[in-house]
């Protein structure tokens, strides 16, 4: 590629001096020439080719004179370097062109050996300029390129990680709601038809004693009576059917969490009851919080506010709590292995969900806090990553509260946010608007 001087000079015979001097690089395309008769005529020309290596000005010019050209000249971000040619070579001069960024200085008249070696010089440093720019350039792009792949990955990932979430509580919702189906039809047989059994037990038991009071019994009847101690089946059978009673209860409370539950599928927004879903989350978990063999149970401390009803897509906010729940216990029962059953009685475990509406009464905010062993600050930095986990291999996904924080901070405009110190507990802060708009509304 050639070379492309700019030679800024008012002397009438200097453009074909020059060009008659260096016609065989001209000729081999080594070199090209460009000539103005001044500062203005110059910055034209930079204009027209901003790719010129070098300029070659005179100091004294009409119209701009060359340190003003300089000037103008260490405004432009272009990789040129300029010599000063001029017939006032004392020091004055010279270091008032090098203050205005000359690179070189030659005195008049020319000496155009000294000219081609100045200008041989100066192309060196150009090019070397010029070719570290071009390698930061690439350096750049690169930088860039990598960036934009890393960004791709992630929201691969991101993508991935919503996928495989959306897959699989779409099919525990069915299979939820279809369990909770199932067990709904056999249990409501055998509730309407506890309170007719209650009623023929006491008339028996009722009929049973006008027999004894009124028709004694004989001796193989009273053998019989001893032999199933009657009079304890007679306290005993009402106490019976009050538990049945109690636990087919039960049975229909989880029924009707299995159901709030497997809402995970529905895609409209409505106003709910948050400690309706919390309840639900809690009676689901209900198996893993009771005592085992090492520990005892983890207890839960609730705390709810007054709160009005909440627009929300209910049921992916249900596996919000879950997550955050399931969480908690496991970083407790992972406590309890590296404590003594003294430091576990002296300090029980505990979960604390506390529910509150912000001053300006817009949003609501739910807290869930264990008093475990804490996080350090780096594991904090990326708990909301996907596929992020401390947990063993084959035991976590790393997909929980990366959902989690799609679902609150994305699909509902609200906040997800992690605070903890090692030794001092995990809390999560959950943050939901009562009202939902479309600006905050996931429309796709």
């Amino acid at each position: 590629m050639s070379a492309k001087i700019l030679f800024v000079d008012d002397e009438p015979d200097l453009e074909s001096l020059i060009s008659q001097r260096f016609r065989k690089k001209i000729r081999a395309e080594k070199w090209q020439l460009f000539f103005a008769h001044n500062g203005v005529q110059a910055l034209e020309k930079v204009k027209q080719h901003p790719d010129i290596d070098i300029i070659v000005t005179d100091l004294n010019m009409p119209e701009m004179d060359g340190l003003t050209l300089l000037s103008k000249l260490n405004q432009i971000n272009l990789a040129f370097k300029t010599i000063v040619i001029s017939a006032y070579g004392d020091m004055k001069n010279i270091r008032n062109a090098m203050n205005f960024g000359a690179f070189d200085f030659l005195t008049k008249p020319i000496d155009f050996q000294d000219l081609e070696i100045t200008l041989n010089k100066t192309l060196r440093e150009v090019q070397q300029v010029k070719e570290n720019q071009r390698l930061r350039e690439s350096e750049a792009r690169a930088r860039e390129e990598a960036q934009h792949l890393q960004n791709c990955m992630q929201d691969l990932k991101k993508t991935q990680a919503q996928l495989i979430q959306t897959a699989k509580m779409s099919s525990l919702g069915q299979v939820v709601a279809g369990i909770a189906h199932e067990i709904n039809n056999p249990v409501n047989f055998i509730y309407g038809n506890i309170s007719h059994v209650s009623d023929y037990i006491q008339d028996l038991l009722h009929l049973l004693h006008l027999y004894q009071q009124y028709a004694p019994p004989n001796s193989e009847i009273q053998a019989e009576i001893e032999a199933i101690d009657l009079e304890f089946i007679i306290v005993d059978l009402p106490q019976i059917m009050v538990s049945m009673k109690g636990g087919v209860d039960r049975i229909q409370k989880i029924i009707l969490s299995l159901r709030n539950f497997s809402r995970l599928d529905e895609a409209n927004i409505k106003s709910v009851d948050i400690h309706e879903g919390i309840k639900s989350s809690l009676l689901i978990l209900h198996n893993r919080f009771q005592a085992r063999a090492a520990r005892p149970e983890i207890q839960v401390i609730e705390e709810y506010s007054n709160l009005p009803l909440v627009e929300c897509y209910a049921g992916e906010l249900n596996q919000v709590f879950i997550n955050i729940l399931s969480n908690a216990i496991d970083a407790l029962n992972e406590y309890n292995k590296h404590r003594s059953l003294d430091d576990i009685l002296a300090c029980p475990l505990t979960i604390t969900i506390r529910t509150f509406l912000l001053e300006e009464k817009s949003r609501v905010v739910i807290q869930i806090r264990d008093n475990g062993p804490g996080i350090t600050a780096e594991v904090k930095d990326r708990i909301f990553e996907p596929f992020f986990t401390t947990k063993p291999v084959g035991e976590g996904t790393g997909l929980g509260l990366y959902i989690s924080y799609q679902i609150v901070h994305e699909k509902h405009g609200g906040a997800l946010n992690c605070f903890s110190e090692v030794g001092q507990g995990t809390e999560l802060w959950i943050e939901i608007p009562i009202r939902q708009t479309r600006a905050t509304l996931n429309l796709s």
